[in-house]
């Protein structure tokens, strides 16, 4: 297996694992606040197969490997959440939509925290040419900052857009969200730009330097 394949395999299912870690921790929080209903669904599980979305899970992240796009990026299918069922409504909103780019910052700082005991345990090099677990933590937390990152944009349906939605007056907040329903498209717009691509860049760069995987 060429080394060009075995890195695209690697992003795919690094980004499988974060995308399902970000859908159940939104399900998990919703539990926390007093809603059962991603419990009941049986949504609250770490069997990928739950998880996946055709396209988001499937289609598009293995188109963007074959492309050699150097950003893997999907999502999961939805952990179903009803807010309505909280003990506060209000508070359990944000804290739902939060819970996912939560999760994934988690999810980054473990997999820095496992590539430095790795790397303690051998010569002290971070990157190990060749070294199959180091390639998967690296992916694994480069796709986790690229999730937290771009989930956190304020466009609806994204999560960033509840969080904001929650410090606007109810006047503004509904017709803000409803956006949502023409938000892919905006999301798409804003991907031909080159806005987010510096976005992406400027936080991964600030990561790696911040955690020293980078000079």
């Amino acid at each position: 297996m060429s080394v060009d394949l075995l890195a695209k395999i690697l992003g795919i299912v690094a980004l499988v694992f974060a995308v399902m870690i970000h859908e159940v921790a939104h399900g998990w929080v919703a539990l926390r606040c007093g809603d059962p209903t991603a419990r009941d669904a049986g949504r609250l599980s770490l069997n990928p197969v739950r998880h996946i979305d055709l396209v988001g899970t499937i289609i598009l992240p293995t188109i963007l490997a074959l492309s050699g796009s150097g950003v893997m990026f999907g999502w999961a299918k939805p952990v179903p959440v009803n807010i309505g069922r909280c003990r506060n409504p209000r508070q359990a909103f944000w804290m739902t939509a939060i819970a996912g780019p939560l999760s994934n910052l988690l999810q980054a700082l473990l997999g820095t925290a496992l590539i430095w005991v790795i790397t303690l345990a051998t010569d002290g090099t971070v990157f190990l040419k060749g070294e199959i677990a180091i390639n998967f933590l690296v992916a694994y937390v480069v796709t986790n900052l690229v999730l937290m990152t771009f989930n956190l944009v304020p466009i609806p349906p994204l999560d960033g857009s509840k969080v904001v939605a929650m410090l606007l007056p109810h006047r503004l907040a509904i017709p803000y969200l409803q956006i949502g329903g023409y938000g892919f498209i905006l999301i798409f717009l804003l991907l031909r730009t080159r806005l987010v691509d510096h976005l992406l860049e400027g936080v991964l760069v600030g990561y790696m330097r911040l955690v020293g995987l980078a000079g």
